[in-house]
């Protein structure tokens, strides 16, 4: 078949290829520009400026890789310390009450709270359960963050080092910045509880918990951030509401609230809320009981606190600013100050103060006493001694069978350390206060107030010293006179003269009966009071006397029992003990003492209202000054002196302290019905003359002298026969020494 002449179309397949084949050309050709361009070697900076910046990039990559690195290990390990103290941390019940000492609540006569020792712990309280005051007074004074931070307060650190370093103390001195919870963890010891085979005292592992070293902060931090991880804030905010210390042996702010205002921690007001919370800064030097004005003005800090961050308005802290807290009464009382201490050591010291129980002391303590001796002592310094003097004085008074019922140990002076306590701890020359034992002597062995004894210069040759001459202290000598006379005038001639007679180691017998226990002078100075004792002692001696001539032994405990429990563990019923005179030679002795108060040295303690019986008492170089005495309900003792032995300037046991005895019974005895003395007023006008054969110079060494029997009484009145006087003679021999029938 023939061609027609015409051309062929071209295949569109063979365009397709042709324009795919372009394409890819084009785009290899193009990748391969870009491959020369990334292959083409970066331009570099020669010399020493680019070794330089290689450098500091080599060292910023490694610190960098280091730091990262070092953040994580730490981050590790402190979430591994958090974990352990999380899986170590006890139901927060258990933690509440830690104490590794108990404590004793002492009661008064009437059953009455006046005093506590050692570690106090009112009971389990939780915020829920606590005046919201409170709450917010420790909130704001401690940590205001509490509720918001983990633990740890990065802020309150920061604020801490910025106060140190502008106070000019180093960065970690001084303000610590620590969150409620990080104090909570030092009061836990970060776990460590105590132990008595390691530590010397409780105080010491205190003091350790409390260090601050950089290590012991980043322990206390982490075992801070366990706490928070394991309990509610409520919780931890529980733990440190019981286990704080707030001053006075009080732990826990129950405890503190019930000691300073006698109320739970329940109801207190926002002043008393502020005067707690002020005492976490320093609780024993902010205790209102060392200082109440002191803890008043921390207080009143607490309360701007408190109205700043808004938990009070401007008229309630005004109003707790206008009416600060007081302390309850017994709180007032100095927590029964002396007898208190007293008291503590009357029982075993396992239940007092060594207890690791609660217990209760049921005590012979009256408040109303203790503040009549304390308000007595007080107004005869204020009125009679020179502003500034540092002249002592201690009282007791007590009950005729030997309860104490008050106690004072002395006058305070601000800056003065310790509680040196002179009514039992000062022994002290008695002075004539000595002298109703002498003549308790001679009574008991028959003679009566009304015989007589010489008064007269004396010389007695004392082995190893040469001629010893008694003196009176008023220079004069009044012959002959009676035993009533001699005792009511203190004459030191005749209470040697009758002493000698009668025999010291009677007298000194009927001294020892009574409860004078220290060494008793050996020589003839026995007899004016040479030897030394406590008040103490010669209150309860004088008790003797007034009981009619038994024994006591001053007593404070009425009953130790454990808290809870209903059963007494110790009990006493009185501290009446043996027989020392007869009734009779007891009730002569007390009309005697009776004659010395109505006109004699004694004058100046004499009662408008009622009858009453002492001694005064000055020792050589009126070093000491005594006044010792009772009524018909009870007896009181009075020392004056200086701590150093300075002798008083023109202070006799007549002056001063018999007139502190007058206000302190004055005021014992408000209210009380006035009853008589249990004495007994001579009979016989016709005195026997005690023996004077020792007027003459003799030696020691020479036989004792016979011991005295009463003359016979002149006619009219009969002789009495003799063996009944051998009977009356045996009989008050046997009371003397201890022989009963």
């Amino acid at each position: 078949m023939a061609g027609t002449g015409k051309k062929k179309p071209p295949l569109v397949a063979d365009k397709r290829r042709a324009a795919q084949a372009s394409a890819k050309k084009r785009s290899t050709a193009k990748s391969t520009t870009t491959n020369k361009r990334r292959r083409a070697p970066a331009k570099r900076r020669g010399g020493l400026i680019g070794l330089i910046t290689g450098l500091f990039r080599w060292i910023f990559t490694l610190i960098w890789r280091l730091l990262w690195r070092g953040a994580a290990v730490v981050l590790l390990l402190i979430s591994a310390g958090v974990f352990y103290y999380y899986s170590t941390l006890p139901p927060v019940g258990e933690l509440v009450d830690a104490r590794a000492q108990g404590s004793v609540t002492m009661l008064d006569r009437d059953g009455a709270v006046y005093a506590w020792r050692g570690e106090q712990f009112g009971g389990a309280i939780t915020p829920d359960t606590i005046s919201p005051n409170l709450t917010h007074a420790i909130v704001a004074t401690e940590d205001k963050r509490f509720y918001s931070h983990f633990g740890v307060s990065p802020r309150g650190v920061a604020g801490a080092i910025k106060i140190n370093l502008s106070e000019g103390r180093g960065a970690l001195s001084g303000h610590g910045g620590s969150t409620i919870t990080q104090q909570t963890a030092k009061l836990l010891c970060l776990g460590v509880p105590f132990d008595p085979a390691e530590w010397k005292s409780e105080t010491e592992y205190e003091a350790d918990c409390r260090r601050g070293s950089m290590s012991r902060k980043i322990k206390e931090a982490i075992y801070a951030m366990g706490l928070e991880a394991r309990y509610t804030k409520d919780e931890i905010l529980t733990i440190y509401l019981n286990r704080a210390f707030l001053g006075a042996g009080a732990r826990g702010f129950e405890a503190a609230a019930q000691r300073y205002f006698g109320k739970s921690a329940a109801s207190v007001d926002p002043a008393e809320a502020a005067m707690l919370a002020g005492l976490l800064v320093a609780p024993t030097r902010y205790a209102p009981t060392n200082d109440l004005e002191r803890s008043q003005r921390r207080a009143q800090t607490v309360l701007n606190l408190m109205q700043e961050q808004g938990y009070l308005t401007a008229a309630q802290a005004e109003q707790a600013r206008i009416h600060p807290a007081e302390l309850s009464a017994a709180a007032e009382a100095r927590a029964g100050g002396y007898f208190a201490d007293w008291v503590m050591d009357q029982g075993p010291d396992f239940l007092t103060r060594d207890t690791t129980e609660d217990v209760i002391l049921r005590t012979t303590f009256d408040g109303r006493m203790q503040k009549a001796a304390e308000s007595a002592l007080d107004y005869v310094f204020e009125t009679k001694l020179k502003e500034g003097s540092k002249a002592q004085a201690a009282i007791v008074v007590m009950s005729s069978d030997g309860a104490v019922r008050a106690m004072v140990g002395g006058r305070k002076f601000k800056g003065v350390a310790g509680q040196f306590n002179r009514a039992i701890m000062a022994k002290r020359q008695t002075g004539s206060s000595f002298k109703p034992f002498v003549y308790a002597a001679a009574l008991e062995l028959g003679y009566s107030a009304n015989d007589t004894v010489l008064d007269a210069p004396l010389t007695l040759n004392i082995p190893g010293s040469g001629p010893w001459s008694p003196k009176n202290y008023s220079r004069n000598y009044q012959g002959n006179v009676t035993l009533t006379e001699a005792l009511k005038q203190s004459l030191n001639t005749a209470a040697v003269r009758v002493s000698e007679s009668v025999g010291r180691e009677n007298v000194r017998k009927v001294a020892e009966g009574f409860g004078i226990e220290s060494d008793l002078a050996a020589g003839p100075a026995l007899a004016l009071g040479a030897s030394e004792s406590t008040l103490l002692e010669m209150t309860g001696a004088f008790a003797g006397i007034l009981n009619g001539g038994t024994s006591v032994e001053p007593y404070g405990i009425l009953e130790l029992r454990l808290m809870g429990d209903d059963t007494p563990l110790i009990g006493q019923d009185g501290g009446l003990g043996e027989r020392v005179i007869s009734r009779e030679a007891a009730e002569q002795l007390t009309y005697m003492m009776y004659e010395v108060v109505q006109g004699g040295t004694g004058r100046r303690a004499a009662l408008d209202d009622r009858e009453a019986a002492g001694k005064s008492g000055t020792t050589q170089a009126a070093r000491d000054a005594w006044f010792l005495g009772f009524t018909a309900d009870y007896v009181a003792g009075v020392w004056m002196g200086y701590d150093d032995n300075t002798p008083l300037s023109g202070v006799t046991g007549g002056g001063l302290p018999a007139e502190i005895w007058h206000e302190v019974m004055l005021r014992v005895h408000e209210g009380l019905p006035v009853t008589p003395l249990p004495m007994r007023r001579p009979v016989n006008p016709l005195p026997a003359q005690l023996p004077d054969d020792i007027n003459a110079v003799r030696s020691d060494n020479a036989a004792p002298a016979p011991q005295p029997v009463p003359q016979p009484i002149p006619q009219p009145v009969p002789v009495r026969e003799p063996d009944l006087v051998e009977r009356i003679i045996d009989d008050v021999l046997g009371g003397l020494f201890g022989r009963r029938n």
